[in-house]
């Protein structure tokens, strides 16, 4: 544990370039002092914080596979794979068990292929790449794999119980791998060999791989072309050919072997029988309308996938993806389910990438019994129950509709209060859908267990059609809680005449930003609109009006900036009296005032009739911004609330509003430029109002002073200009551009209207800056590398600072104050710091009456970039958390309950009799981090993070009951900084930021955790502490537990002797090195992986996992040795048989004459 002093620790810090930038023309410049005041002893404060305690991983991914194109079910451990296009494998078992995979190129997984009951799978990749994965080990991994050079795969199949994969090309060639070794065989089926020799085109690609239920030593080859070889593996050649005039897509066998179908590209199922080798014995076009002529039926769209299970007691199942009329384009994919005469479509949301029929056995030769289906589509997974007449859907468990709307925002909450969990739950409850399946989820395998990790924890998304969803995260699951629909306050319709800036025509409710407390149950949404909805917790359901408030926030100053400071009046200090509320406020009613307001319209319409508002979150009140002359709001880029004082602050490119939500009242709303007053550092020209409407340069450059540091903070660490002042960070938002346009440019935005900037629409985080204007350069939307222009270059070409972050805490607000106050913090895009304070009446019963008064400090601070997060540090160097009221219910029954006083929870920084009470205020900007001392404003640490990239997300947050800071950077670096000391304990490069999803998405919370968006529809946890990493294994559920194979139905002696089968196939002999002969070594090469050390690691990561291989491997032995003593024990049954028999038969005709028979 190591001490710090700031006696000597920042000695000489005055002459180094990081001291310099802490000081400004405002409060707080000057020399950087070891203490929180000069001369002052301070006590030393231990950091328990050490490196030792840091590790960083991947834990957990949840969702809906992203881009999904293949799909696998193991029937006997009872889990399902599922490939994308991008490389993954997403491996399910029972809720708890989820597993992701990730091949080491991002080529498309094609086919997926379980090795049932054995504890692998088989992957097939459009590299040409076979891979082998252990599925034995809590982090799967590759065992072999295996490279086609001269071939392409198109398809493979894997008989249960066999370990010879069968590989079809796109040559039309088939070649046999060996599981065990992953490598070829000799043993290879020919395209020319296997089609007719007077045939004179090539047949296509192997579309179908399979072989017969009935015979082991037949392999049924489908080819595109419409032609099928029925091929004998032993005597290695054709038995039949089959041809048919339109293309094969798929076959499926019936158990019995004596027959099969084929799907069609016209929309036709074709029904075959070994014996008849001219022409199928049944042609059915499902969905075919009979043409006038009568005799034949229209053709219709493909059907890509056919599958045909018999049941015991009723018709077999026919069921097919696609094979719809021409005719009705509107109708939306569906799956066909065929029973009897009886045909049901059902019709899905999205399109149909894959289906599997599960089935009671896994051996093709018994009667199938299918008991449901599994739906992959391209954006969801569903699961048919088909032991229904109305074929149910199962409620599926897992978290897949995340991306149900897309995820605009997110945010993530570690070790919160117990009780909200159930309350969530039990309010979302009773909003959940019904009609599903009353059966078990069948997708059921793996084991899971809680884990020592037992804090609960919440995961906040917002969507872009403005739901935003509660989720309990707790022991890496994901369960949603709670959906809540702020979209219900506003009007449906579009009212002519209102604005509707381009953002927002097809998504004017997206959530762009989210503020919760939870121990107080405030929550608080601003909307890609320009609007904030604040929102309180009940059980109980009310019928109320939602009030509302207009602001007007937008600067007038960009066209009257003085360039003397002296003619702007300075704010007031603790000596001066404070402006009168009037002077603060733009707007304090829902009614505009007069003046320049009168033409101000919201752009949304908030319901002014009484509302039904169910148990749950219920609006309290409605912010929207308003500008003059219809022009559109700028959106909001900062949001904060606080339970306590009864306020909500936001703030964007213009300024800052501060909002009474008790009294309903507009407290403050400013300008940014407004807020400095007399300690604005940047002496500011005036501009001109014609050039300010054209977007054109305006300021001039910054004058040679304190500041002249941030002359450097713009460069751009891949080129040498300035990027025109654009911003590309999701947290500096630049409201006009610098760039020089031509006339066309110039015109299309003043059609727009002025200070109107053209959005784009919101879709998701994956690929939006929401708060970004566009420019002509679109390719700046993923251009996340480039300069920061919170810089000089941005503001020699800006009047305007956005607000970038915003925190309510108990501080001092001024130099000379002794006791700690109400205040807000304000951090800007230029890097500048503002404090408001807040002089909330002293008595709770005021409250209500009594007026808030919010004025400026004037007290001035400064870093490097734009400002991300504040924290707050005790004397002692614990976290101070914000004050809040605890939760009572607004609409309780309870008389007591609804109408007692407020309880607040104050959080004192120092006990009393510290010699000099202060505090640390902890500021990170984009790129530096600073611990001030308060109440003196001195300086005390200060760390550049980065110069050539900029920070995305920087969070304070604890662990282990002590304060850190965690950032992540552009350039994909997850760090750790000590508080106070500001000291590194760790710097891990994790993931390049490639487009503004991750940006936009990624949150650090407490005890070690964060998350961001890895995709548009999952979202990826990791873990930044070393004692949730050494658990971290235990917490991961199993894939593979020990199951016992079902045994196959016992035939009968007399049906297995002349039941026409052709017995049990030797493929070891068959396909082995010592008949086959060995494969060309130019037509693939065997790559081994890493599956095996990974394997060790998992096991022998704890004691006990080393035992349960080690029970695991007996039990398959013993399992093994079973079944081999049943087998036995079967034989000497039917061979008694067979010898009484025959001795009866001697004994009956031992002394019959030949004449006598």
């Amino acid at each position: 544990m190591k001490k710090f002093n700031f006696h000597k620790v920042l000695d000489g810090l005055t002459s180094s370039p990081g001291g310099s930038s802490g000081s400004g023309p405002g409060p707080g410049s000057g020399p950087v002092h070891p203490g929180g005041t000069a001369g002052t002893p301070r006590e030393e404060i231990q950091e328990n914080l050490t490196s030792d305690y840091f590790q960083l991983s991947k834990t957990v991914r949840h969702g809906f596979p992203y881009l999904p194109t293949a799909l696998a079910f193991d029937p006997v451990q009872k889990i399902l794979a599922i490939g994308t296009r991008t490389g993954a494998i997403r491996i399910l078992g029972r809720p708890g068990v989820d597993c992701y995979c990730q091949h080491e190129g991002d080529a498309a997984v094609l086919q997926l292929q379980f090795l049932i009951n054995e504890g692998a799978l088989v992957s097939a990749s459009s590299d040409d790449m076979l891979h082998l994965w252990n599925l034995r080990q809590k982090r799967p991994a590759i065992l072999h794999s295996l490279k086609f050079n001269r071939e392409r795969i198109t398809f493979c199949h894997l008989p249960f119980q066999s370990k010879w994969l069968y590989v079809g090309t796109e040559r039309g060639n088939t070649h046999i791998v060996n599981i065990e070794s992953f490598i070829l065989s000799g043993y290879v089926i020919m395209w020319n060999k296997a089609i007719e020799l007077s045939t004179k085109t090539h047949p296509g690609p192997v579309v179908h791989l399979s072989d017969s239920p009935r015979d082991e030593g037949k392999l049924l080859i489908g080819y595109e072309n419409g032609t099928v070889v029925f091929w004998d593996l032993r005597s290695k050649r054709a038995d039949l050919r089959l041809y048919y005039d339109e293309a094969i897509h798929s076959i499926g066998w019936h158990n019995e072997g004596k027959q099969f179908m084929c799907s069609h590209s016209d929309g036709s199922l074709t029904l075959w029988n070994l014996k008849s080798q001219s022409r199928p014995f049944q042609i059915i076009v499902p969905h075919g309308k009979i043409q006038r002529d009568g005799k034949k039926v229209e053709s219709c769209k493909p059907i890509l996938k056919v599958e045909y299970k018999t049941c015991k007691n009723s018709e077999p199942f026919i069921i097919f993806s696609g094979g719809l009329s021409y005719d009705k384009p509107w109708r939306r994919p569906s799956l066909t389910i065929m029973h009897g005469k009886a045909i049901t479509v059902l019709e899905m949301d999205h399109p149909i990438v894959d289906f599997l029929t599960l089935c009671e056995t896994p051996y093709p030769n018994e009667v199938q019994e299918p008991y449901a289906v599994v739906v992959l589509l391209e954006k969801d997974l569903i699961v048919v129950d088909l032991t229904q007449s109305n074929f149910p859907i199962f409620e599926n468990p897992y978290p897949m509709d995340i991306h149900e709307s897309p995820v605009t925002c997110t945010d993530y909450f570690a070790d919160c209060p117990p009780d909200l969990i159930p309350v969530l739950y039990s309010i979302g409850a009773k909003h959940k859908k019904q009609g599903y399946s009353n059966k078990e989820w069948p997708i059921s395998g793996g084991v899971w267990n809680l884990g020592a990790q037992t804090y609960p924890e919440i995961i906040i998304t917002g969507h872009a059609d403005g739901t935003v969803k509660f989720w309990d995260a707790s022991a890496i699951t994901l369960q949603m809680l709670y959906k809540l629909k702020t979209s219900k306050v506003f009007e449906k319709q579009k009212v002519e005449g209102k604005p509707t800036p381009e953002n927002t025509e097809e998504d004017p409710f997206a959530i762009q930003l989210m503020y919760w407390c939870p121990e107080s149950r405030l929550f608080c949404v601003a909307g890609v609109s320009a609007y904030v909805i604040v929102y309180r917790f009940s059980k109980h359901e009310v019928n109320t009006e939602i009030s509302s408030l207009e602001v007007h926030l937008q600067s007038e100053a960009e066209d009257i900036i003085s360039p003397e400071a002296e003619m702007i009046p300075p704010f007031p200090n603790a000596s001066t009296p404070l402006p009168s509320l009037k002077d603060l406020s733009g707007s304090t009613n829902t009614v505009a005032s007069e003046g320049t307001m009168k033409d101000s319209i919201p752009c949304l319409s908030v319901k002014t009739r009484p509302v039904r508002m169910p148990p749950g979150y219920q609006a309290v009140l409605v912010i929207q911004l308003v500008c003059a002359d219809g022009d559109s709001p700028q959106q909001i880029t900062s949001l904060a609330a606080n339970s306590a004082y009864g306020l909500v602050a936001f703030g964007n490119c213009n300024g800052l509003a501060v909002v009474d939500f008790m009294q309903k009242t507009t407290l403050l709303s400013m300008g940014s430029l407004e807020l400095y007053g007399s300690s604005d550092p940047y002496q500011r020209q005036p501009r001109s109002p014609r050039r300010s409407k054209q977007f054109t340069a305006g300021l001039t450059e910054l004058s040679d002073g304190p500041v002249s540091l941030e002359l450097e903070r713009c460069k751009s660490p891949t080129t040498s200009d300035h990027i025109n002042g654009h911003c590309t960070s999701p947290t500096s938002q630049s409201c006009s551009s610098g760039k020089r346009m031509s006339s066309a440019d110039v015109s299309k935005i003043n059609r727009r209207g002025s200070g109107k900037p053209p959005f784009r629409k919101v879709q998701s985080a994956a690929c939006m800056e929401i708060s970004l204007p566009v420019t002509t350069e679109e390719t700046r939307e993923n251009s996340i590398s480039h300069s920061r222009s919170s810089s000089v270059s941005s503001i020699d070409k800006e009047s305007k600072e956005a607000i970038t972050a915003l925190y309510f805490t108990e501080s001092f607000s001024r130099k000379n104050d002794t006791t700690v106050s109400p205040c807000l913090w304000v951090g800007t895009g230029l890097g500048m710091v503002l404090t408001i304070s807040l002089n909330l009446p002293t008595a709770d019963e005021l409250r209500q009456t009594e007026p808030v008064v919010v004025s400026p400090s004037g007290t001035v601070l400064s870093l490097k970039g734009a400002v991300l997060t504040f924290g707050c540090l005790s004397c002692t160097g614990t976290l101070i958390h914000p004050p809040y009221e605890t939760w009572r219910d607004p609409n309780s029954t309870d008389e007591n309950e609804r109408t007692r006083k407020r309880k607040l929870v104050m959080h004192s920084p120092c006990s009393s009799q510290d010699m000099g009470d202060h505090q640390f205020a902890v500021v990170c900007s984009e790129k530096q981090a600073k611990v001030f001392s308060l109440p003196s404003q001195i300086c005390l640490y200060v760390h550049n993070i980065t110069d050539t990239s900029f920070l995305l997300r920087a969070d304070v947050v604890t662990m282990c009951n002590s304060a850190c800071l965690a950032c992540f950077s552009a350039h994909g670096h997850i760090m750790i900084l000590s508080l106070p000391s500001l000291r590194p304990l760790l710097d891990v490069h994790y993931l390049p930021v490639t487009d503004m999803r991750i940006a936009r998405t990624f949150r650090f919370t407490n005890e070690g955790q964060a998350l961001y968006l890895s995709s548009p529809t999952e979202v990826q946890r990791l873990n930044y502490s070393q004692e949730m990493f050494d658990n971290l294994q235990d917490m991961l559920g199993e894939l593979f537990t020990p199951v016992e194979t079902p045994e196959a139905q016992y035939r009968g002696f007399l049906k297995g002797l002349f039941g026409g089968t052709g017995g049990t196939l030797d493929r070891e002999e068959l396909f082995g090195e010592a008949t086959a002969g060995k494969a060309s070594r130019s037509l693939a090469q065997h790559i081994p992986g890493s599956g095996g050390v990974e394997g060790v690691k998992g096991a022998a990561g704890s004691a006990i996992g080393e035992l349960a291989r080690a029970r695991i491997a007996l039990d398959e032995r013993g399992q093994k040795l079973g079944e081999l003593d049943e087998r036995t024990a079967r034989m000497m049954a039917s061979a008694e048989a067979f010898s009484k028999h025959a001795h009866e038969v001697m004994l009956k005709y031992k002394d019959k004459k030949w004449y006598q028979f």
